[in-house]
């Protein structure tokens, strides 16, 4: 319960800048923590539910991800980002997440539900995807990319605007606090780092912030206007959250 506090205090003040708060769950062990609870809790009358996007995984019963997106429904959460969930740990409900948000489309249609999307992979197959109905989504986040990378994601923004997704995108971005390679083993098990550039750059005396920035410049060069950050943390998020808008010259 203390993290909670400690995160509600740093929500409060991010959410000052009219951001758009994306809340994960624990989509990786044995068992997810409940967020809608500890939003209700810790944030209610404080924030305005329009902010937030909770991430519900389809690691539960199915019966609980119904209740789950009426009760954000009716706290009055417009919108509800519907991902797999890692493949380890608690077995899914569905077998792909597209399935998942068909139901809540159905038995809960007022929610805008939010998709995935995976620059790094096959960009044609990627936009397949977007573009096929099943897909079910009314936007979608990406994996975490970075400026290491940049071509395959120009790749995968070229081929969407070429074949004409209006989908609204919002492109992954990490705060990589270090280059430790211990830490930078462990996220490699789940999203692609760069691994070499941040240890050039950390070395060099670069801040976390900086390289952060640099990431979200060099996506807004290929087009790319919507981001997420993500591992702000729990304690510091707010302090870290304003010296990368400072970077990005918008403190």
């Amino acid at each position: 319960m203390d993290t909670w506090i400690d995160m509600a205090h740093e929500v409060r003040r991010i959410a000052r800048h009219d951001t758009v708060l994306f809340l994960t769950d624990n989509a990786v062990g044995a068992a997810e923590e409940e967020n809608l609870r500890h939003l209700a809790a810790n944030l209610a009358g404080e924030i305005r539910p329009e902010q937030v996007v909770p991430f519900l995984t389809s690691k539960h019963s199915l019966e609980y991800c119904v209740l789950y997106a009426a009760r954000a429904a009716a706290q009055g959460y417009r919108a509800l980002t519907v991902l797999g969930g890692d493949r380890r740990g608690a077995p899914r409900c569905v077998t792909h997440a597209y399935e998942l948000r068909q139901t809540l489309a159905t038995r809960v249609p007022g929610l805008a539900l939010g998709g995935w999307a995976n620059p790094h992979r096959d960009s044609v197959r990627q936009v397949d995807y977007l573009l096929d109905g099943a897909f079910t989504a009314s936007f979608y986040l990406t994996q975490i990319v970075s400026h290491y990378d940049l071509p395959a994601v120009e790749r995968f923004v070229a081929e969407a605007n070429r074949r004409g997704v209006t989908m609204p995108g919002v492109f992954g971005v990490f705060l990589y606090r270090s280059a430790n390679p211990r830490t930078l083993e462990r996220l490699a098990e789940f999203l692609p780092v760069p691994a070499e550039g941040l240890a050039r750059d950390f070395a060099a005396g670069r801040s976390a912030e900086a390289i952060c920035a640099d990431t979200i410049r060099g996506l807004r060069t290929i087009g790319v206007t919507r981001v997420y950050v993500s591992n702000l943390g729990v304690r510091g998020a707010a302090e870290r959250y304003h010296k990368l808008l400072t970077e990005l010259g918008e403190g």
